[in-house]
């Protein structure tokens, strides 16, 4: 986070130099056209005096997660101790005098984790959250369109605009993501993992039996591996304040909805275990026998020798890995400084 805030300091500073550069060469053209727009008397648009303008921005960002890894099945519950930072580049151009599209690459990472979230205390959610004792951490790339309407409008030209302004957008998205886990010292009968203390991608490993030939009455029966393509709808709320002629900075806070609950390979009820393909995906699929003097209430879970938690790590309707009626959703929340490039006059026809 602090190298993002240092880059976009100096990227602010180098801006400034290109505006004062920029206004140098300009001026007379400028004088021009306010001479042709004092004298101007065609016909208005359909905006009224609007100004047609473009901008490019860098954002710092930072990315919290909602999801079945949360510290409570509230749809609201985040763990602000797992904020992470992130970085985004945007294309916006204005059409109107509160309206604007802006395309956004933004790059990210969020991440849970059971063992530091959950409160095992907590006899009503925080134990069995304890119990089940899972983490991941996802690396998001996000291509996004979003609509954005100002609550105060343009004034005339892009030199004119207000000084700052609230506003509101909405859009789509859609991102790349790989959620993965550090892989455990040994699998569940003790032998050492060659990926041992390593990031491990869950998606190939089937956790919750995507991989597996499950029976018509298993829970998760026809259980498909997720894309790791998905979409989302961006929206949220901000505001944006006008530095200088050219520079603006704004503030933000949004969501992203997304049409999967699997951003943490967690979503719906436990396997048993002799089902899935590797003991590295059973030790990444059950990991409550990582924790100290556990099993407490010991089953046998069909690997010789090794018993699980009752309630965890074997096939049934009420073995809940995960919640699968709500998707998962991240928050971002960005601090974005623009530069206007190419600016001109959105010229109106005579009649």
């Amino acid at each position: 986070m602090k190298k993002l805030v240092i880059g976009l300091v100096a990227v602010f500073f180098l801006l400034v130099q290109v505006e004062e550069t920029y206004a140098q060469f300009n001026r007379k053209g400028i004088k021009q056209g306010n001479k042709r727009m004092a004298g101007f008397r065609g016909k208005k648009s359909k905006f009224g005096k609007e100004k047609i303008y473009n901008a490019i921005g860098f954002s710092v960002n930072a990315l919290n997660y909602y999801g079945d890894l949360a510290p409570s099945p509230s749809s609201f519950s985040t763990d602000i101790s797992f904020t992470k930072p992130g970085f985004g580049i945007s294309f916006t151009h204005r059409f109107g005098p509160r309206y604007s599209l802006m395309a956004q690459f933004l790059y990210g990472t969020v991440k849970g984790a059971d063992s530091e979230s959950a409160d095992p205390g907590d006899m009503s959610n925080g134990i069995y959250r304890y119990k089940r004792n899972l983490s991941f951490s996802n690396s998001i790339k996000e291509l996004s369109v979003v609509a954005t309407f100002d609550l105060f409008e343009n004034q005339s030209t892009y030199m004119s605009r207000v000084k700052w302004t609230p506003y509101a957008y909405l859009g789509i998205a859609v991102f790349m993501h790989n959620p993965q886990a550090i892989a455990p010292a040994t699998d569940l009968t003790g032998a050492p993992l060659a990926d041992a203390g390593n990031y491990v991608d869950l998606q190939p490993l089937g956790t919750e039996g995507q991989y597996s030939t499950l029976n018509a009455t298993d829970v998760n029966y026809g259980n498909q591996p997720y894309s790791l393509f998905q979409f989302a709808i961006p929206f949220g709320l901000g505001a944006r304040f006008r530095l200088t002629d050219v520079l603006d900075l704004a503030g933000e806070i949004g969501f992203r909805y997304t049409f999967t609950d699997y951003l943490d390979d967690v979503s719906k009820n436990y396997v048993d275990l002799t089902l899935l393909n590797s003991p590295l995906a059973q030790a990444m699929s059950y990991r409550t026998n990582e924790l100290p003097g556990y099993p407490t209430d010991p089953r046998a879970s069909g690997i010789p020798g090794v018993n699980v938690e009752a309630g965890y790590g074997m096939e049934h309707v009420d073995n809940k890995r995960g919640g699968s009626k709500d998707k998962d959703v991240y928050m971002v929340t960005s601090i974005r400084l623009t530069y206007i490039i190419n600016a001109r006059f959105h010229q109106a026809k005579f009649r």
